[in-house]
């Protein structure tokens, strides 16, 4: 099976993972996890998480909210660890923000209007 040559965007994002591998907050306790690994295991936690936030039961949005979440938080670790300007946290960040807003309006709390 002939596989084609990987291209510019995909050779940067895995010379980013091996980067990132360095700055890993487990490293601490000892495990250091291989860039190629890391990469797609991000990736499929992103790509299922998503999915299942935009399709899934209201169980399962919770739950990948929650992931999402937990992985936006861990991008902007892992940037500000690598002192990356500010504007490389600017994707991060705003996803973290649309996470915890959709998480705190997916709750059901309802605005009161001014005037009753």
């Amino acid at each position: 099976m002939l596989r084609a040559p990987p291209s510019l965007p995909v050779l940067w994002q895995r010379s980013q993972f091996v980067q990132f591998a360095e700055v890993f907050p487990l490293n601490e306790l000892g495990y250091r996890p291989e860039p190629e690994q890391y990469l797609t295991v991000v990736g499929w936690i992103e790509v299922v998480a998503g999915l299942l936030l935009a399709f899934g039961p209201q169980l399962l949005q919770e739950i990948s909210n929650f992931v999402l979440t937990v992985i936006m938080i861990g991008a902007i670790y892992t940037l500000l660890a690598l002192k990356e300007p500010l504007a490389m946290c600017t994707p991060a960040t705003v996803c973290l923000g649309l996470l915890l807003l959709l998480n705190i309006r997916g709750r059901g709390w309802k605005v009161k209007p001014k005037f009753q």
